[in-house]
């Protein structure tokens, strides 16, 4: 598109960004397009942040550290020579919801795909789910059973379906959710629970019930293997209504969610209530269900800024449109026809 770019890996994955780098690299990017800049977040906000020729931030990461990039932007307004574009894509608190007419096997493989792949790292990760209480003695089982059949280890054994979590930061934040959990009388943990740093930050894939809408583990990203559970009443007059507004008002944030029914007005009647609640909205497919390269991709609220990467017009982002008009006609009067006669010369 035209732009310099100053690449600021996190911490956490410097080596995997700097072979990304080098691949672009040997693929024929020229020189100083793209300058690979690993260096303290700190560094790059007095550096870059403050630069009078900083005409962008694309960010991927928390929404606490966006809220900072976006303040540090806003605090340096005069020094730029133009108006910043600040793109986000930040936390997520994504759900499945469960309607009693869905096809269950796909919402057991859908939900523990999404929860627990990548140690349920992924911003898009399912973090809790709404089951129907008519489904809930066979989902329960179903989920614990094959739960419990996910193996965990290194990262190199292709058998493992998850590994350890990224760092310690992350590692102690599970541990005080499930910690949290096993004090709260509303949350009973059905599978799970363990966690060990003795040989590298594991979380064993966890999944908890709580009966409270406000509990906390509804509510915060925890970014990890944790699956939060709540099961609905479907036999009481409005449930599903009800469950969609539960689920809308839950969170502050807006990425994606998953709903899994069969009958069409109520999919329709979810996807009117849950609009701003997930800026990706599955049908029938698990809240990680987007495909690189084929569907545009970001939620709003706390989420982002819902600039879809994946679509062309995010491409307009990185661009400053011009609009020219040329005249091939010649106006020579001031005066418009609905005005009359012109005034007399002087």
């Amino acid at each position: 598109m035209g732009n310099t770019v100053i690449w600021k890996p996190s911490d956490n994955s410097l080596y995997s960004n700097y072979l990304v780098y080098k691949v672009l690299e040997e693929a024929g990017m020229p020189p100083g397009v793209i300058n690979f800049c690993p260096a303290p977040p700190q560094l790059v906000n007095d550096n870059v942040l403050a630069h009078p020729d900083m005409a962008g931030v694309v960010f991927t990461g928390s929404s606490a550290t966006f809220n900072k990039i976006w303040a540090e932007v806003g605090k340096n307004i005069e020094t730029y020579k133009t108006y910043p574009r600040v793109m986000g894509e930040t936390g997520g608190k994504n759900f499945h919801l469960v309607h009693p007419t869905a096809d269950m096997e796909s919402v057991i493989a859908g939900t523990i795909r999404s929860a627990f792949e990548y140690q349920g790292q992924k911003c898009s990760a399912c973090s809790r789910a709404f089951f129907p209480k008519s489904k809930w003695p066979d989902l329960k089982t179903a989920l614990v059973q094959r739960t419990k059949q996910c193996k965990q280890g290194h990262v190199e054994d292709f058998d493992n379906f998850l590994c350890a979590v990224i760092d310690k930061a992350a590692f102690d934040k599970n541990v005080r959710y499930i910690e949290l959990a096993k004090k709260d009388k509303s949350c009973k943990i059905l599978v799970g629970g363990g966690y060990s740093d003795k040989n590298g930050w594991f979380i064993e894939p966890t999944i908890i019930q709580t009966t409270d809408l406000n509990c906390v583990l509804l509510k915060e990203e925890i970014f990890g293997p944790v699956l939060t559970v709540y099961v609905y009443d479907d036999a009481a007059k409005g449930a599903w209504k009800s469950v969609c507004e539960a689920v809308n008002v839950g969170p502050k944030y807006g990425l994606t969610g998953g709903i899994y029914c069969r009958d069409r007005d109520k999919i329709r009647e979810a996807s009117d209530i849950l609009r701003h609640a997930a800026g990706n909205f599955y049908v029938n497919d698990k809240s990680t269900g987007s495909i690189v390269g084929q569907q545009p991709f970001g939620g709003a609220r706390k989420s982002g800024t819902n600039d879809k990467p994946g679509s062309a017009d995010f491409l307009q982002r990185f661009v400053s449109p011009r609009t020219i008009k040329e005249s091939l006609e010649h106006t020579r009067t001031i005066w418009y026809p609905h005005q009359g006669q012109p005034p007399a010369e002087a």
